[in-house]
């Protein structure tokens, strides 16, 4: 199986290189220093599991690369617009293309550029981060992807969902392939939509809002605004998605930022347009009243550029 990665940042570049170590045919769409650094020295991986480097092909052009069976979409959303187009070069007739991205309407865009047949989705749980150019840091152990299909979704798992999850699995992911998949994006949604807003409005990483009880009781207001528009656009979320969240989120570090409040720290774009903004806009669209995720987008949308 012949896979190409769009983007090799922290969540591309981690799940490539294990993928390369276990013995896949790999190649990264990269581009600048990053590129630059993984051709001359490899893609190095430090970590809680262990240091290790693989040598792998990168390239800023994807026809370079040519048509694979798996195109693995990693680059942040706010790139969709130049980064997908390149997904075409990339595919024949029987490539998959897996987008990992954060939030909800990433299936969607994909599938407006290279057709819903090749798409597939799923949310991803990592804690890695670039270190330098050419090297990506692995600061927890955990290395999950649930994904399926998201289009007229099956009784049962497909043959080519199967196929790459075993393939992950051998390399040492913890892949779990599912028949539909849109459950398990939204269920990721309905935390990540109000924990990146809220930590990021706040510049604050979760533990001071979450030991406050009025922006506690602030923060659950917006998951249950995002787990009512999930109901409202028919995704049957667990019935107690707001138990989980609340566990969840009181039992990691109190020092855990978001990817949104890390970037904004920095001053790089953010994702602020596929978190609080389709939050806002899918609300609108099926009828939801969002106040706490609309005033967290307002705040947020002045810092999208």
């Amino acid at each position: 199986m012949k896979i190409a990665i769009l983007g090799a940042g922290a969540v591309g570049g981690y799940y490539g290189a294990l993928l390369a170590r276990a013995g896949a045919d790999v190649s990264f769409v990269a581009r600048g220093a990053h590129r630059d650094a993984i051709r001359a020295n490899g893609l190095r991986i430090v970590g809680v599991q262990g240091d290790f480097t693989v040598n792998v092909p990168a390239e800023d052009d994807p026809s370079r690369i040519g048509p694979v069976d798996v195109v693995i979409i990693a680059v942040k959303t706010y790139d969709n617009g130049s980064a997908l187009p390149m997904a075409r070069g990339l595919m024949h007739k029987g490539t998959t293309v897996l987008t990992l991205q954060n939030g909800v309407d990433s299936a969607e865009d994909l599938a407006r550029v290279v057709g819903k047949a090749a798409v597939i989705a799923g949310p991803t749980y990592i804690a890695t981060a670039i270190d330098g150019p050419g090297v990506i840091r692995q600061t927890g152990s955990h290395r999950r992807i649930v994904f399926g299909e998201v289009f007229d979704p099956p009784a049962d798992v497909t043959p080519r969902v199967r196929a790459l999850a075993d393939l992950m699995i051998a390399a040492d992911i913890q892949a779990e392939p599912v028949a539909d998949a849109r459950v398990p994006l939204w269920e990721k949604f309905v935390y990540l939509a109000p924990f990146a807003a809220f930590t990021g409005a706040a510049r604050l990483p979760i533990g001071p809002l979450w030991s406050t009880e009025e922006s506690r009781s602030a923060f659950l207001d917006a998951v249950r605004e995002v787990e009512r528009v999930a109901r409202a656009t028919g995704i049957n979320v667990a019935a107690d998605i707001l138990d989980t969240v609340a566990a969840y989120t009181g039992g990691i570090p109190p020092s855990t930022r978001s990817s949104l409040l890390i970037d904004l720290s920095v001053g790089k774009r953010i994702e602020v347009e596929s978190l609080p903004g389709s939050v806002v806009r899918r609300g609108r669209a099926v009828g939801v009243e969002t106040p706490m995720m609309r005033a967290l987008y307002a705040v947020l949308r002045p810092h999208l550029t």
